[in-house]
């Protein structure tokens, strides 16, 4: 819970109003989207290869969904820039496949928008990006370990805000 809720909260510092896209929505991928509705993002958009998590997702506050192999004649991030006008702010890969890195990067806002890495890919696993694009996108491309979370002073903050009413967390359908 605490790297999916951590990588929204503190990794990125997801704004309200923000749109995000979350590559994945297994346990990490759902805190992601824990996390993206407590920071007031308006659009979460949930990602994934099984039409099941869409009813589990919006207890999270997932508010689209999109099946990633209902779309074998064009990319998923040309799907995902077609339903953002250009792009979402924040984009989340929680599977841990390379591919879904580079397509994640693909529909994140030019300019400002940021690519956090989560999933973690075999050992050895490599991106390739064209160094072309990275430069003149303005994007950011980051990787989050333990959602940049301090676990002596945040995770105790972040249970005593749960058990104090203060912030309400899905704890119990994850």
């Amino acid at each position: 819970m605490s790297s999916g809720v951590g990588a929204a909260l503190k990794t990125t510092n997801v704004e309200p109003g923000s749109t995000v896209v979350i590559f994945g929505l297994g346990a990490i991928g759902l805190a992601v989207a824990e996390g993206a509705r407590i920071s007031g993002a308006t659009r979460i958009i949930g990602v994934d290869i099984n039409s099941d998590k869409l009813e589990i997702g919006r207890q999270f506050g997932v508010t689209d969904f999109v099946n990633s192999n209902s779309y074998e004649d064009k990319p998923i991030s040309q799907v995902i820039n077609e339903m953002t006008n250009g792009g979402a702010d924040y984009c989340f890969e929680c599977v841990g496949l390379g591919t879904l890195v580079q397509e994640a990067y693909a529909c994140c806002r030019k300019g400002r928008g940021k690519t956090i890495v989560l999933g973690v890919d075999k050992p050895g696993a490599e991106l390739t990006f064209k160094s072309f694009d990275v430069l003149h996108s303005g994007k950011t491309l980051m990787g989050s370990l333990f959602g940049s979370l301090k676990p002596k002073s945040d995770i105790p903050l972040l249970v005593k805000r749960y058990l104090d009413k203060l912030q309400e967390l899905q704890l119990d359908n994850l």
